[in-house]
């Protein structure tokens, strides 16, 4: 017998090539649902000898719930696979092995949610959410169903050689088989990893559409244009951000950011960021906060959770979600190598199939762009199973010439000169400041991790820093510390209905009146303006994810937006005594605020997008505390 029939006695079992690699390991072992991922057991000591892994866990989307964010609760469950059979076997082995059956329909099917229909969602959320501060961006997803005929293990096998053969550039190609469903993809994404304390996040987007480009200087004008597109330039930044949220809350140094790269994929070329960092947390806590990545959720995640449910009919099932390979090094420490479910089919015993994709909406999409990279996005697991047609061979060649390219590369470098040097550079090195060691900081977030972000900065700077979740505040604690900060969160300032805002609007009603330090941001700025009786209004240009040069502290600086309303005035006879502030002079949107024991700022100086952001929050704080 073979090693993949051997495998295939198994009652589940699963076949990945990670990251390219020259072999594809075979899994096979017996399935057990679970609740909680914090349920998912873990081994001591040392594997047997020729054993990397433990289980494989089949993470669904309605995992999120774990995080107390809402979501469609499908039923989809949690699975581990506990291994029992590990093989290593050479990917041309594997490959002669795999069956070739060709793949037939009994119902060709479609996008369930057309092209029109779906145009018509992206603008009403361009409109109706981004445009009301419900979020930077949105990842809404549109399902893709059909039925095959006389559906069976060879069938998939089939399926995934095709996709071993074709799709490059995936960080695993895999197929899956749970006992009761096939998920058969090539997911071009890690989303998280941990090895020894080493974490690591590939936080990609950015889609440049090879279908059609054969002429190689055609394809080369078009990709420089692409590295030149704003909102592909931003839309990742965006998605760097997010991320870092979560590397600052799981890494107890913070994320550094390393980059950007080109991902080159058969039907697509991607932009990415790698970032790393340290933890010594259990690998299933790593798991359950960092659900899920914004790429294919939005930011601030928990609002993007919560107009994903608004916007999708039903559960995302696995889509989104995440596999999870966990094992042991060679010491027996816990590892984990977890892809998004992306690029991904999942096939019930009867032959049904869904495959979901989605854009990445941002404040300046076109609606039938995202259409068009939702076709793109689906179009290489849709070529295995013969539902599209496979690329043409001439748009796959001379790839490696394009993404070696000179002006290519020092166009994709040229984005890091607008970034943030703390998060590109060792942050250990920035150094605590003298005149805030040991001081104490207590932030508010107003649902935004952003938060996670501002606490790392101020935790590098000597600080002893807490953070309360604006549900879960009581009065008195914001008490006994040396300074306040009300943070960022998505929502309308203005709502006299939206009980976070009354609360916020409280809290900074109490710091004025008692005379308290504290520093506002984005929304906390807002609402501070609002306290001080200064109007707030919608942004004439929406600003999420954009950067802007300003005056600030007195010097020039290049920082983020994330912001739909503003505070604004004509001129200083407005303001309250002792209250000034930086303002655009050609609108009057204030920018920043000052007064004898507060500062506000609409900007965000923990983002990557604030060039000097390390720097504007120490003098800012120094200020306060001096």
């Amino acid at each position: 017998m073979s090693a993949l029939d051997d495998l295939l006695t198994y009652p589940a079992y699963a076949l990945i090539r990670l990251r390219g690699s020259g072999t594809v390991t075979l899994l096979g072992g017996t399935r057990e649902d679970l609740e909680w991922l914090a349920d998912v057991p873990l081994e001591d000591g040392p594997l047997p000898a020729g054993r990397r892994f433990d289980r494989l866990l089949c993470v669904p989307f309605r995992q999120v719930g774990e995080r107390g964010f809402e979501v469609h609760d499908d039923g989809t469950p949690l699975s581990a696979i506990a291994v029992d059979y590990e093989r290593e076997v050479p990917l041309a082995e594997v490959m002669r092995l795999l069956p070739t059956d060709p793949v037939q329909v009994t119902d060709a099917g479609g996008f369930e949610t057309d092209d029109e229909e779906y145009a018509r969602i992206v603008e009403a959320i361009i409109r109706d959410e981004i445009g009301n501060g419900e979020g930077a961006n949105l990842v809404i997803g549109r399902n893709y169903r059909a039925r095959l005929a006389d559906w069976n293990a060879r069938k998939a096998l089939s399926v995934f050689r095709r996709l071993l053969d074709r799709e490059r550039g995936a960080y695993w190609t895999f197929c899956v088989f749970t006992g009761d469903r096939w998920l058969i993809g090539a997911s071009p994404e890690r989303h998280v990893s941990v090895h020894g304390g080493d974490v690591r996040m590939n936080p990609i987007s950015g889609t440049f559409r090879l279908r059609g480009l054969t002429d190689p200087e055609v394809r080369r004008e078009r990709m420089l244009e692409f590295l030149a597109d704003e909102k592909e330039i931003y839309e990742l930044f965006m998605v760097v951000d997010e991320e870092l949220k979560m590397m600052c809350d799981i890494c107890s140094e913070g994320g550094q950011v390393l980059g950007p790269y080109l991902k080159p994929m058969t039907h697509l070329i991607h932009t990415e960021y790698l970032l790393a960092g340290r933890s010594n947390r259990d690998v299933r806590d790593v798991l359950r906060d960092s659900m899920f990545a914004a790429t294919v959720t939005g930011s601030p995640v928990e609002n993007a959770c919560r107009l994903i449910k608004r916007y999708e009919t039903e559960g995302r099932g696995y889509y989104a979600a995440v596999l999870a390979l966990l094992g042991r090094d060679a010491d027996g420490q816990p590892t984990a190598d977890a892809p998004i479910l992306i690029r991904t089919a999942d096939i019930g015993l009867d032959g049904s199939l869904k495959i979901t994709a989605g854009a990445t909406l941002v404040r300046d999409s076109d609606p039938e762009y995202e259409v068009a990279e939702t076709h793109a996005k689906a179009g290489g697991i849709l070529s295995a199973f013969g539902l599209v047609d496979a690329p043409e061979p001439s748009a796959l060649e001379g790839l490696r010439d394009l993404i070696v390219d000179e002006d290519v590369l020092i166009a994709l470098g040229s984005r890091n000169q607008r970034l943030s040097r703390f998060w590109m550079t060792d942050q250990s090195g920035a150094g605590v400041v003298p005149e805030l060691a040991g001081r104490t900081a207590v932030i508010l977030d107003g649902e935004d991790d952003f938060v996670n972000m501002l606490r790392h900065v101020l935790t590098v700077m000597g600080m002893k820093v807490s953070v309360v979740r604006h549900d879960a505040y009581q009065p008195g604690d914001l008490d006994g510390s040396d300074l306040v900060i009300v943070g960022p969160g998505p929502g309308d300032p203005r709502d006299p209905a939206d009980p976070k805002m009354a609360l916020l609007r409280e809290a900074v009603r109490g710091l004025l009146d008692d005379d308290r330090p504290f520093l506002a941001v984005c929304l906390g700025h807002q609402v501070l303006c609002g306290q001080l009786g200064i109007p707030l209004y919608y942004k004439d240009i929406v600003f999420q994810g954009t950067q802007t040069q300003l005056e600030v502290l007195g010097r020039a600086e290049n920082v983020g937006f994330y912001n739909t309303f503003v505070a604004r005035v004509d001129g200083d006879s407005e303001l309250p005594p002792g209250v000034t502030v930086d303002r655009d002079p050609a609108t009057g949107d204030i920018q920043a605020i000052a007064g004898p024991h507060f500062r506000g700022i609409q900007f965000h100086s923990e983002s990557i997008l604030s060039e000097n952001g390390y720097g504007i929050l120490r003098d800012l704080v120094t200020e306060l505390l001096r």
